[in-house]
């Protein structure tokens, strides 16, 4: 039988299935927290209810995994000591998706929408799945786009997957899984994360990179 929250259907099928096992599976050999779990489940939810609003038809399996897998990259099991966290969780998307015969472009697709999810003015103007990934992360996050959704279906949404004391609880899982590799912020929005609540953390400069390079002018 299909689950319908806030009249969005997600899928029963097995890669669905598979999807919300691997997610579930890590967080529990983490030792972590549900956080993830319902953060994850309301950005597909939210990016749905986009779709709606802005006429997109994504792939809902497809859009699934993109949320599902986005911050897997904070997690201990998927991150690595140098990439940026959202590649580490696309790489395991682009995985996941092959080894279960979807083909090269999709796959590819959502490595995309995981790789750009915190990347502000351009998943938008890209393929639904992409966008709506990015739309269902600022909506969660950030609020952008919370106040287009329909109340009634926020609060059901909510009611599904609850987000106690979410705004601390979000930014620590921020802190804790790019503070020992602060170089992957530059360039990003996590690099706010880390000069808040790391003191030691020195902020590289993009105008200093450009004076102090090897060129001679």
């Amino acid at each position: 039988m299909t689950e319908s929250i806030a009249g969005v259907p997600i899928p029963d099928t097995p890669l669905i299935a598979d999807a919300t096992a691997l997610l579930t599976r890590t967080l529990v050999q983490g030792a972590a927290s549900p956080l993830l779990f319902h953060h994850s489940r309301r950005v597909y939810l939210f990016g749905m209810l986009h779709a709606e609003i802005r006429g997109l038809a994504p792939d809902p399996e497809l859009l699934y995994v993109g949320a599902m897998f986005h911050d897997l990259g904070l997690t201990d099991t998927y991150r690595t000591p140098e990439r940026r966290f959202e590649i580490d969780g696309a790489a395991v998307a682009e995985e996941f998706l092959r080894a279960r015969g979807v083909g090269a472009g999709p796959a590819r697709q959502v490595w995309t929408a995981i790789a750009l999810h915190t990347t502000p003015g351009v998943p938008e103007y890209m393929e639904p799945e992409i966008a709506l990934v990015t739309a269902g992360v600022e909506t969660d996050v950030l609020g952008i786009g919370y106040a287009e959704l329909d109340p009634a279906a926020v609060a059901e949404v909510v009611a599904a997957h609850p987000r106690p004391d979410f705004k601390d609880a979000i930014l620590r899982a921020f802190d804790h899984g790019f503070r020992d590799r602060p170089g992957s912020t530059f360039g990003t929005v996590n690099a706010d994360v880390l000069a808040h609540f790391d003191p030691t953390f020195e902020r590289t400069d993009f105008v200093e990179v450009i004076r102090t390079n090897p060129w001679p002018e």
